[in-house]
């Protein structure tokens, strides 16, 4: 089976294509807060600009459970979109409908058009199946560019994917390429730092990685959890042995004895936070961590929504090897699990 890749479609010239983005991003008085899931989508996007492609995109914000709430529109995030991507983005106020083939018809060139919030409608997380015939009717071709909710099957990443000609666009190929280089064959020693909160999600990953992993070093409410529910592992894991008084943090020893594993890998994943890094002095755990695995020469790659959140805080983006869009979708992608959004875009 080989995935289906958007630079193998021979004629793009006039074609309406539906492309999935990932815009789930933090916003503030109509400015987008977080630009990197946006940027994602440009190299995709260009390309089927350059190829006189008529596209629209379409993406989730937020959970407004299945109605129009304007909180969640994403008329309020069009004009940073645009500004981000460097593209003329005219916002329309639904994703159905005969009026979105008119739209598209009617866009000039260099202009890209943007849906409204998918889940606005119910029948997006239930993939429902006439839901995703009325999407997918207004196009010619499917390109899915959003790695991060690859692993739920709704009708806006595999409902329609089974209706077009559905390919992956180039950050998805990039997410795909980079996460087998570290989960198939990575260069050791190799070292994956997993934390945050809730054991149970990250168990499965815990559990895959330490098999070809010579360490997994756990932070975070993990840790803790881990620990107070008595969890066995193999030597490989590494739990954090101290935390700070209140247990928001790890102590300086466990920040010491992963600092020194680090310095001698040669692959690092991180994903989660080392404690409740938002709230001074719970960063510390964090910083340092990120520290070590910036200072490090080995391959590094970071995901994870808090993950990303530490890097764009602390200017260090550009100092990591490859920043993943996922959160779950990399801890599903790492646990071996087949992510459905991907299944779908392979020729078989």
């Amino acid at each position: 089976m080989e995935l289906k890749k958007i630079q193998d479609v021979s004629d793009l010239e006039n074609k309406k294509i539906l492309l999935r983005v990932d815009f789930n991003v933090a916003v503030k008085n109509d400015e987008v807060l977080e630009s990197y899931k946006i940027n994602a989508a440009r190299d995709t996007l260009k390309y089927l600009l350059n190829k006189d492609a008529k596209v629209a995109l379409v993406s989730h914000l937020g959970r407004p459970d299945g109605k129009k709430d304007p909180a969640f529109s994403l008329e309020q995030i069009a004009k940073s979109v645009g500004k981000i991507l460097g593209e003329k983005v005219i916002y329309f106020n639904d994703c159905i409908g005969k009026k979105v083939t008119v739209m598209l018809e009617n866009l000039r060139y260099g202009e890209v058009l943007l849906l409204e919030n998918i889940r606005f409608y119910p029948e997006e997380e239930q993939n429902d199946p006439a839901f995703a015939l009325n999407m997918a009717k207004n196009f010619d071709l499917y390109v899915n560019d959003a790695f991060s909710v690859c692993h739920r099957d709704q009708a806006s990443v595999t409902g329609v994917a089974k209706l077009l000609p559905s390919y992956a666009g180039f950050w998805l190929q990039k997410e795909i390429e980079n996460l087998d280089k570290i989960k198939i064959d990575p260069l050791h020693p190799a070292v994956a730092i997993i934390g945050g909160a809730k054991i149970e999600t990250k168990l499965p990953v815990i559990n895959i990685l330490e098999k070809n992993y010579d360490f997994v070093l756990v932070g975070g409410k993990i840790a803790a959890e881990a620990q107070e529910q008595k969890i066995k592992f193999s030597s490989k894991v590494v739990l954090a042995e101290d935390f700070a008084k209140d247990g928001l943090d790890i102590g300086p020893k466990a920040v010491e004895k992963y600092k020194k594993i680090i310095s001698h890998a040669k692959t690092i994943i991180w994903n989660g936070p080392m404690g409740k890094f938002e709230e001074k002095p719970y960063d510390f755990g964090t910083l340092e961590i990120l520290r070590a695995v910036i200072e490090s020469p080995a391959y590094t790659l970071v995901g994870g929504g808090e993950s990303v959140q530490v890097l764009e805080e602390n200017n260090a983006m550009d100092k990591i090897s490859f920043v993943s869009t996922g959160g779950g979708a990399m801890l599903e992608y790492l646990s071996g699990n087949k992510l459905p959004g991907i299944e779908v875009l392979y020729d078989k």
